[in-house]
This record gives structure tokens, sequence and C-alpha cells, in this order.
């Protein structure tokens, strides 16, 4: 496979655009065919993943998806629900659709009746400007952005033709299932919405649902998945393990934008475990590393305190013995080995490891030596701006 421009745009039978006005946007992607989807498991559940979620699992397919940023419309009851109908209904109206097939989806401030009004008269701005380039990709990537710093936007195209894209949102509230995180994903392979479910909801668990910015879990994350049968491409049973492959590469790679983008981050952090007794240990224990307040204020400040690392996996509630751990830290081209099957290793170089902290992408690796499983997550370091973003969301 190979990465190619365009994000959604690159995918054929995708268009796409949105708007952005301080911190309002409204985004608006059209492509028809089978879906699949993901879904935030917070019990507190915005209105737009409700009625996503109920299209999906009643038509299995998607004609198309609005999307407004600034405003969650969450916890905003029954009034909240007609809201994101009528976006639906909006959009379908202009545009003869059916509105049962239309998905939506809402970011921003909880608690905070939505101004249909304004998405209304703000619409057909984004309808004239609808289209297949990869400035319109760009544009409706923008519009759903929040306290996002950098553009997310993937597409690659595989070896037998078919395509995939897709563009996401996240940078606060970060950690699955899923984070305040959308992630709107196309392809143009031929294949049915049971595949894409399947396909999807591996890739989501490997990628997305391994990223870990500050442990808050939000009220709107989806990951919608939408195929247009355009290529005319059939992936046969041997290539499906190839097309689940392209989108686990895909997320990926939207997953690492994702947490080096955390607020107020200046580091990415990927922390690989290897050799657990089981897949769901390794996941544990790389998700406790990354997810530490005491791990991510280390790696800010540049303190060589490792031991943070070690004491995360060990109460992560994952299999270990203390006496089988090796620990490493690596980054700019730099390793240095702190801990050997348990006993501090004699090449721990506390020097060696504040310069690798200084980098822009530091990687932990910690072996369990209790098996071959292992697991990989994303996470960010803990800044003072993560504080005063926060502190100042609504102000």
């Amino acid at each position: 496979m190979k990465e190619i421009e365009g994000g959604i745009c690159a995918v054929r039978g995708v268009s796409a655009n949105g708007i952005k006005a301080g911190k309002t946007g409204l985004t608006v992607i059209l492509a028809e065919g089978p879906a699949a989807g993901v879904f935030t498991k917070n019990k507190v559940t915005a209105a737009p993943v409700i009625l996503s979620k109920g299209v999906i699992d009643t038509k299995h397919r998607l004609s198309a998806v609005i999307a407004n940023s600034g405003n969650a419309n969450a916890f905003t009851g029954d009034d909240g629900f007609l809201d994101a109908m009528e976006m639906a209904a909006i959009l379908a109206q202009k545009l003869g659709l059916e509105a049962d097939t239309v998905a939506v989806a809402s970011t921003g401030v909880i608690g905070r009746r939505l101004d249909i009004s304004s998405i209304a008269d703000r619409l057909p701005e984004v309808l004239k400007g609808l289209g297949s380039s990869p400035e319109c990709s760009r544009e409706a990537t923008k519009a759903i952005m929040t306290t996002d710093r950098v553009v997310k936007e993937v597409a690659i195209e595989m070896d037998c033709g078919i395509r995939i894209g897709a563009i996401a949102k996240g940078s606060g509230m970060i950690e699955p299932n899923m984070g305040t995180m959308l992630c709107f994903a196309y392809t143009d392979a031929k294949v049915p919405a049971d595949v894409l479910d399947a396909a999807l909801r591996v890739a989501v668990g490997k990628t997305f649902n391994m990223i870990v910015v500050d442990g808050d879990t939000s009220t709107n994350d989806m990951v919608l998945l939408t195929s247009t049968c355009k290529s005319g491409i059939k992936p046969c049973m041997d290539c499906l393990d190839d097309f689940e492959e392209g989108l686990i590469y895909v997320f990926t790679e939207l997953a690492k934008k994702m947490a080096k983008d955390g607020e107020g981050a200046t580091k990415l952090i990927e922390a690989r475990v290897i050799g657990a007794k089981t897949h769901e240990d390794a996941k544990l224990a790389a998700k406790s590393i990354v997810r530490s307040p005491l791990v991510k204020s280390a790696i800010f400040g540049k303190d060589p305190n490792w031991g943070r690392v070690v004491a995360a996996a060990g109460y992560s509630g994952a299999e270990l013995e203390q006496e089988r751990l090796s620990l490493s830290f690596s980054g700019g081209g730099e390793e240095v080995e702190l801990v050997n099957s348990g006993e501090i290793s004699s090449s721990s170089d506390l020097e060696l490891l504040k310069k690798i902290m200084a980098n822009d992408e530091i990687v932990i690796t910690l072996d369990l030596n209790l098996g071959k499983e292992q697991a990989t997550a994303w996470g960010c370091d803990l800044t003072y701006d993560y504080v005063r973003i926060n502190a100042e969301y609504t102000t």
C-alpha cells in the first residue's frame, strides 16, 4: 500500500466541504453505500450519537454525514434529539436524500442547546462548495476541529487499487471507548456492511481504543465507515486481511496524530508492551503507562523517573512478575536499557534517558517476559497548557 493525497476525497464517490467561523463549524460529506459505526460507551450519550447509531443499526448504510463543532448537543434531552433529527432533515431536504440515511455528529460544549437556525443558515454555503478535491477534504476536517491544532487526515491506495481515506478530530477528552473524537472513514471497495463492521471493530480496537490524552471518555465519540463501492473491486476472502490491515494503517496514523496533538501536548508517547501472557494484559499495561499523570508529567519535565512506568504497569491489572520485567526508552535514534529481567541494568544511563526524553516522540518498551502477546498504546505529556486550555474552554 502507499499513502496518497486527498484525505476522504481521494476515495472514489466521496465529496465534502466545511466552513469554520470562530469556535463553530459545519461539515457535510456525501457518499452513498453500506456503512458501519462504532460509538461512545459513555452512559451520558449525546443526541447525535443516539440518532446515528440508530441509522447504522437499522439501515446499515449511509448517504451523507452532517457534523457541527462548537456545541456537543449532549445532555440536552428530548429537545437535543429533535435538533439532531432536524439537522439530518435539513440536509436531506436540500439534497433529495432520505433523512434516515443521514448520520449526524456534533462536538463541543456539553449541556447547551444547539442553534439549529445557524446551521440551516450556513448549510447553503457548505453545499455550494462541495467537491472531491484535496482542499474539500481539508476544509471538511478543519470545520470539525475544536481545540485541535493540526488537521488529521490520511488516505492510502492498496496494491489491488482499493482506496481508504479518513478524517478525524480529537485533542482533549481522549480515552476510548473512544475519546472526544470523530472519525469519518471511506473506502471504494465493494464490500457489504457486515464486512465493514467486522473490519471496523478490529481496527478501532487496535488503534483509537489505544490512545489516551487525559483519561476522559466523551459523550460524542463516533467512528463511521462507509463503502462507496465505486472501485468495483470486491476483495476476495484472501484479500480481506489486507483490507483490514489497510484500515488499521489509516487509523493508526490518525491515532498517533491525535495523541501527538493532545491539548497542550509537546511530546508523543508510544508505549509498547511485549512478552505478555495475554493480549488483554498487554493492552492493560500499555494504556496504564500512557494514562498515568505521573508518567506524563515526567515526560514533560524530562525527568528520568522511570520507576513511574513500572509502577503504572504494576497497578494496571495485567499479570506480571517484577523480577521478570525489562524496560527501555528510545527516541531520536538512541536507546537506553533501564531494567533487565527485574534488575537495574548496568548500562542504565540517566543522562542519556534525559536526552531521549527531550525528543518530540518517545518510545517506552516494557517486556513482561511471560508470553508472546503484545500491544501498543499512544499518549502525550501533561503540560501547564493542558490545564489552561481546559480551564478556559467555555470562556
